[in-house]
Protein backbone atom coordinates (compact mmCIF):
# COMPACT_ATOMS: atom_id res chain seq x y z
CA UNK A 1 0.00 0.00 0.00
CA UNK A 2 0.75 3.58 -0.23
CA UNK A 3 1.72 4.31 3.29
CA UNK A 4 3.66 1.58 4.06
CA UNK A 5 7.13 3.00 4.24
CA UNK A 6 6.36 6.75 5.10
CA UNK A 7 10.28 6.46 6.24
CA UNK A 8 11.16 6.96 3.00
CA UNK A 9 10.22 10.48 2.82
CA UNK A 10 9.71 13.36 5.47
CA UNK A 11 6.65 15.23 5.77
CA UNK A 12 7.56 19.30 4.82
CA UNK A 13 5.53 22.33 4.50
CA UNK A 14 6.36 25.75 3.17
CA UNK A 15 3.91 28.99 2.96
CA UNK A 16 2.48 30.25 -0.62
CA UNK A 17 2.75 33.77 -1.55
CA UNK A 18 -0.77 34.64 -0.25
CA UNK A 19 -0.36 32.94 3.23
CA UNK A 20 -1.29 29.49 2.51
CA UNK A 21 0.55 26.35 4.17
CA UNK A 22 1.19 23.68 1.49
CA UNK A 23 2.59 20.16 1.97
CA UNK A 24 5.16 18.02 0.03
CA UNK A 25 6.81 14.62 0.43
CA UNK A 26 10.72 15.16 0.22
CA UNK A 27 12.28 11.50 -0.64
CA UNK A 28 15.39 12.78 0.06
CA UNK A 29 18.19 9.89 0.13
CA UNK A 30 21.33 12.67 1.01
CA UNK A 31 23.39 13.95 -1.47
CA UNK A 32 26.41 11.49 -1.20
CA UNK A 33 23.99 9.01 -2.44
CA UNK A 34 22.36 10.93 -5.23
CA UNK A 35 25.92 12.26 -6.58
CA UNK A 36 24.67 15.67 -8.19
CA UNK A 37 21.95 13.96 -9.69
CA UNK A 38 18.89 16.64 -10.11
CA UNK A 39 16.03 15.90 -8.27
CA UNK A 40 12.71 14.60 -9.95
CA UNK A 41 9.43 17.27 -8.89
CA UNK A 42 6.42 14.92 -9.42
CA UNK A 43 2.63 17.35 -9.94
CA UNK A 44 -0.01 15.46 -9.77
CA UNK A 45 -3.39 15.68 -11.50
CA UNK A 46 -6.37 17.60 -10.67
CA UNK A 47 -7.82 16.65 -7.48
CA UNK A 48 -4.91 14.26 -6.81
CA UNK A 49 -2.19 14.40 -4.62
CA UNK A 50 1.43 13.32 -3.75
CA UNK A 51 0.33 10.08 -2.71
CA UNK A 52 0.00 9.14 -6.03
CA UNK A 53 4.17 8.95 -6.74
CA UNK A 54 4.59 7.32 -3.83
CA UNK A 55 5.64 4.07 -5.42
CA UNK A 56 7.50 6.19 -8.58
CA UNK A 57 9.31 7.95 -5.53
CA UNK A 58 10.01 4.96 -3.85
CA UNK A 59 12.04 3.25 -7.20
CA UNK A 60 13.55 6.60 -7.85
CA UNK A 61 14.96 7.60 -4.40
CA UNK A 62 16.18 4.23 -3.42
CA UNK A 63 17.76 2.97 -7.23
CA UNK A 64 21.19 1.47 -5.78
CA UNK A 65 22.71 2.82 -8.95
CA UNK A 66 21.21 5.89 -9.83
CA UNK A 67 19.18 7.36 -6.73
CA UNK A 68 17.69 10.21 -6.91
CA UNK A 69 15.96 13.40 -4.40
CA UNK A 70 11.81 12.71 -5.33
CA UNK A 71 9.59 15.89 -4.25
CA UNK A 72 5.84 15.41 -4.69
CA UNK A 73 3.36 18.24 -4.04
CA UNK A 74 -0.27 18.47 -3.20
CA UNK A 75 -1.32 21.29 -4.15
CA UNK A 76 -3.06 24.19 -2.58
CA UNK A 77 -6.72 22.06 -1.81
CA UNK A 78 -5.65 18.91 -2.08
CA UNK A 79 -4.27 16.26 -0.11
CA UNK A 80 -2.38 17.92 3.93
CA UNK A 81 -2.38 21.43 1.71
CA UNK A 82 -4.69 24.41 2.99
CA UNK A 83 -8.16 24.57 0.87
CA UNK A 84 -8.11 28.41 -0.70
CA UNK A 85 -11.23 30.38 0.72
CA UNK A 86 -10.86 32.22 -2.39
CA UNK A 87 -11.67 29.13 -4.86
CA UNK A 88 -10.95 31.16 -8.28
CA UNK A 89 -7.39 30.62 -7.37
CA UNK A 90 -7.56 27.03 -7.99
CA UNK A 91 -6.44 27.90 -11.72
CA UNK A 92 -3.05 27.28 -13.00
CA UNK A 93 -1.29 30.25 -12.70
CA UNK A 94 -1.51 30.54 -9.25
CA UNK A 95 -0.57 26.47 -8.86
CA UNK A 96 2.50 26.98 -11.52
CA UNK A 97 4.14 29.92 -8.74
CA UNK A 98 2.76 27.85 -5.73
CA UNK A 99 5.56 25.37 -7.30
CA UNK A 100 8.24 27.95 -8.04
CA UNK A 101 7.44 28.74 -3.90
CA UNK A 102 8.23 25.22 -3.00
CA UNK A 103 11.13 25.05 -5.38
CA UNK A 104 12.57 28.10 -3.64
CA UNK A 105 11.80 26.84 -0.45
CA UNK A 106 13.73 23.52 -0.82
CA UNK A 107 16.76 25.73 -2.92
CA UNK A 108 15.94 23.85 -5.74
CA UNK A 109 17.07 26.05 -8.68
CA UNK A 110 16.98 23.60 -11.51
CA UNK A 111 15.03 20.06 -11.43
CA UNK A 112 13.10 17.31 -13.81
CA UNK A 113 9.76 17.64 -13.86
CA UNK A 114 7.06 14.57 -14.07
CA UNK A 115 3.69 16.33 -15.28
CA UNK A 116 0.13 13.77 -14.38
CA UNK A 117 -2.54 15.55 -16.21
CA UNK A 118 -3.31 18.99 -14.42
CA UNK A 119 0.55 18.45 -13.73
CA UNK A 120 1.64 18.90 -17.15
CA UNK A 121 -0.71 21.82 -17.93
CA UNK A 122 1.19 23.82 -14.89
CA UNK A 123 4.41 22.58 -16.72
CA UNK A 124 3.56 24.12 -19.76
CA UNK A 125 3.08 27.20 -17.88
CA UNK A 126 6.27 26.88 -15.72
CA UNK A 127 8.21 26.46 -18.58
CA UNK A 128 7.22 30.10 -19.74
CA UNK A 129 6.72 31.56 -15.70
CA UNK A 130 10.44 29.85 -14.88
CA UNK A 131 12.36 28.43 -18.09
CA UNK A 132 15.27 27.72 -15.95
CA UNK A 133 14.20 26.12 -13.20
CA UNK A 134 13.28 22.66 -15.86
CA UNK A 135 15.55 20.65 -16.97
CA UNK A 136 13.44 17.82 -18.68
CA UNK A 137 9.91 16.98 -18.90
CA UNK A 138 7.78 13.81 -18.44
CA UNK A 139 4.48 14.86 -19.36
CA UNK A 140 2.06 12.26 -18.27
CA UNK A 141 -0.87 11.45 -20.89
CA UNK A 142 -1.43 15.00 -21.39
CA UNK A 143 -0.73 17.55 -24.01
CA UNK A 144 -1.25 21.16 -25.56
CA UNK A 145 -4.84 19.72 -26.63
CA UNK A 146 -6.97 18.53 -24.64
CA UNK A 147 -10.28 16.53 -25.73
CA UNK A 148 -13.37 17.38 -25.18
CA UNK A 149 -14.94 13.94 -24.41
CA UNK A 150 -12.21 13.35 -21.99
CA UNK A 151 -12.99 16.39 -20.26
CA UNK A 152 -16.55 15.93 -19.83
CA UNK A 153 -15.81 12.34 -18.72
CA UNK A 154 -13.73 13.36 -16.07
CA UNK A 155 -16.16 16.09 -15.18
CA UNK A 156 -19.26 13.82 -14.75
CA UNK A 157 -17.05 11.09 -13.12
CA UNK A 158 -15.76 13.88 -10.33
CA UNK A 159 -18.71 15.55 -9.80
CA UNK A 160 -21.43 12.27 -9.93
CA UNK A 161 -19.66 9.40 -7.86
CA UNK A 162 -20.71 8.10 -4.70
CA UNK A 163 -18.95 8.26 -1.88
CA UNK A 164 -17.85 4.83 -0.49
CA UNK A 165 -18.49 3.57 2.90
CA UNK A 166 -14.74 2.19 3.45
CA UNK A 167 -11.99 1.59 1.72
CA UNK A 168 -12.95 -2.30 0.53
CA UNK A 169 -16.27 -0.18 -1.13
CA UNK A 170 -13.54 2.49 -2.71
CA UNK A 171 -11.62 0.01 -4.46
CA UNK A 172 -14.58 -2.03 -5.86
CA UNK A 173 -16.41 1.66 -7.04
CA UNK A 174 -13.01 2.41 -8.59
CA UNK A 175 -13.03 -0.49 -10.53
CA UNK A 176 -17.03 -0.09 -11.14
CA UNK A 177 -15.94 3.21 -12.91
CA UNK A 178 -12.34 2.63 -14.19
CA UNK A 179 -11.75 -0.86 -14.91
CA UNK A 180 -12.89 -1.12 -18.82
CA UNK A 181 -10.05 1.41 -19.25
CA UNK A 182 -7.72 -0.19 -16.77
CA UNK A 183 -7.58 -3.79 -17.36
CA UNK A 184 -3.64 -4.25 -16.87
CA UNK A 185 -4.35 -2.93 -12.87
CA UNK A 186 -4.02 -5.96 -10.50
CA UNK A 187 -6.37 -5.90 -7.31
CA UNK A 188 -3.08 -4.69 -5.40
CA UNK A 189 -2.80 -1.42 -7.58
CA UNK A 190 -7.07 -0.87 -7.49
CA UNK A 191 -6.37 -0.78 -3.79
CA UNK A 192 -3.73 1.94 -4.02
CA UNK A 193 -4.97 3.83 -6.75
CA UNK A 194 -7.91 4.16 -3.60
CA UNK A 195 -5.21 4.73 -1.06
CA UNK A 196 -4.21 7.69 -2.54
CA UNK A 197 -7.69 8.91 -3.85
CA UNK A 198 -9.64 9.12 -0.52
CA UNK A 199 -9.11 9.76 3.12
CA UNK A 200 -11.17 10.20 5.75
CA UNK A 201 -12.46 13.52 7.28
CA UNK A 202 -14.61 13.92 10.00
CA UNK A 203 -15.82 10.20 10.01
CA UNK A 204 -16.45 9.91 6.20
CA UNK A 205 -14.19 8.57 3.38
CA UNK A 206 -13.91 11.57 0.84
CA UNK A 207 -12.12 12.69 -2.07
CA UNK A 208 -9.14 14.12 -0.49
CA UNK A 209 -9.31 17.34 -2.18
CA UNK A 210 -11.89 20.83 -2.00
CA UNK A 211 -14.93 19.72 -3.70
CA UNK A 212 -15.06 23.07 -5.52
CA UNK A 213 -12.09 22.05 -7.92
CA UNK A 214 -14.16 19.19 -9.56
CA UNK A 215 -17.15 21.99 -9.58
CA UNK A 216 -15.19 23.92 -11.37
CA UNK A 217 -15.80 21.94 -14.08
CA UNK A 218 -19.59 22.16 -14.13
CA UNK A 219 -18.83 25.37 -15.46
CA UNK A 220 -17.26 24.71 -18.90
CA UNK A 221 -19.39 25.63 -21.84
CA UNK A 222 -18.67 22.45 -24.50
CA UNK A 223 -20.29 24.36 -26.91
CA UNK A 224 -16.89 26.13 -27.47
CA UNK A 225 -13.88 24.93 -28.50
CA UNK A 226 -11.31 24.57 -25.31
CA UNK A 227 -8.64 26.68 -24.93
CA UNK A 228 -5.25 24.99 -26.17
CA UNK A 229 -1.96 25.58 -25.12
CA UNK A 230 0.36 25.46 -27.96
CA UNK A 231 2.09 28.09 -27.90
CA UNK A 232 3.13 27.14 -24.21
CA UNK A 233 3.78 24.14 -25.56
CA UNK A 234 6.44 25.90 -27.82
CA UNK A 235 9.15 26.51 -24.84
CA UNK A 236 9.66 22.68 -24.29
CA UNK A 237 11.40 22.95 -27.56
CA UNK A 238 15.03 23.62 -25.93
CA UNK A 239 14.28 20.64 -23.09
CA UNK A 240 14.66 16.87 -23.26
CA UNK A 241 10.74 15.71 -23.24
CA UNK A 242 8.73 12.14 -23.16
CA UNK A 243 4.87 12.00 -23.26
CA UNK A 244 3.18 8.79 -21.54
CA UNK A 245 0.02 8.02 -23.01
CA UNK A 246 -2.99 5.49 -21.93
CA UNK A 247 -3.82 3.12 -24.71
CA UNK A 248 -7.80 3.74 -23.44
CA UNK A 249 -6.84 7.82 -22.98
CA UNK A 250 -9.86 9.77 -24.00
CA UNK A 251 -7.86 12.77 -23.03
CA UNK A 252 -4.72 12.81 -24.95
CA UNK A 253 -5.48 11.77 -28.87
CA UNK A 254 -2.83 10.24 -31.18
CA UNK A 255 -3.32 12.56 -33.36
CA UNK A 256 -2.60 15.66 -30.68
CA UNK A 257 0.55 12.92 -29.95
CA UNK A 258 1.29 13.20 -33.78
CA UNK A 259 1.28 17.16 -33.48
CA UNK A 260 3.71 17.31 -30.49
CA UNK A 261 6.26 14.77 -32.10
CA UNK A 262 5.75 17.27 -35.61
CA UNK A 263 6.98 20.44 -33.30
CA UNK A 264 9.56 18.86 -30.62
CA UNK A 265 11.17 16.30 -33.37
CA UNK A 266 13.24 14.75 -30.51
CA UNK A 267 10.24 13.79 -28.35
CA UNK A 268 9.94 10.42 -27.22
CA UNK A 269 6.93 8.75 -26.85
CA UNK A 270 5.93 5.88 -24.34
CA UNK A 271 2.04 4.11 -25.41
CA UNK A 272 1.18 1.88 -22.31
CA UNK A 273 -1.28 -0.57 -22.82
CA UNK A 274 -4.40 -1.75 -21.11
CA UNK A 275 -4.41 1.36 -18.62
CA UNK A 276 -6.57 4.66 -19.38
CA UNK A 277 -6.12 8.21 -18.32
CA UNK A 278 -3.89 8.56 -16.51
CA UNK A 279 -1.57 5.42 -16.28
CA UNK A 280 0.51 4.64 -13.66
CA UNK A 281 4.45 5.40 -13.68
CA UNK A 282 5.42 3.22 -11.47
CA UNK A 283 4.02 0.14 -13.86
CA UNK A 284 5.43 -1.05 -16.82
CA UNK A 285 6.26 -0.33 -20.09
CA UNK A 286 6.20 3.34 -17.98
CA UNK A 287 8.36 2.45 -15.29
CA UNK A 288 11.28 1.59 -17.47
CA UNK A 289 11.22 4.28 -19.79
CA UNK A 290 10.13 7.16 -17.33
CA UNK A 291 13.93 5.66 -15.66
CA UNK A 292 15.61 5.52 -18.66
CA UNK A 293 14.71 9.32 -19.74
CA UNK A 294 15.71 10.32 -16.68
CA UNK A 295 19.40 8.55 -16.38
CA UNK A 296 20.30 11.20 -19.66
CA UNK A 297 19.29 13.90 -17.24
Amino acid sequence: MHDTNNKAFQDRTYISGDGLTLYLRDYDPGPAVTDGRLPVICLPGLTRNSRDFHALALVLSCDPLSARRVIALDYRGRGLSDRDGNKANYNLAVEAQDVIDACAFLNIDRAAFIGTSRGGLILHLLAVMKPGLMAAAVLNDIGPVIEADGLMKIRDDLNGARLPRDMQEAVTLLKLRHGADFPALSNDDWAEMAAAIYREIDGHLVPDADPAIARQLLSIDFTKPLKDLWAHYEDFAPLPLMVVRGENSALLSENTLTAMADRHPDLKIVRVPGQGHPPLLHLEPALSNVREFLSAV
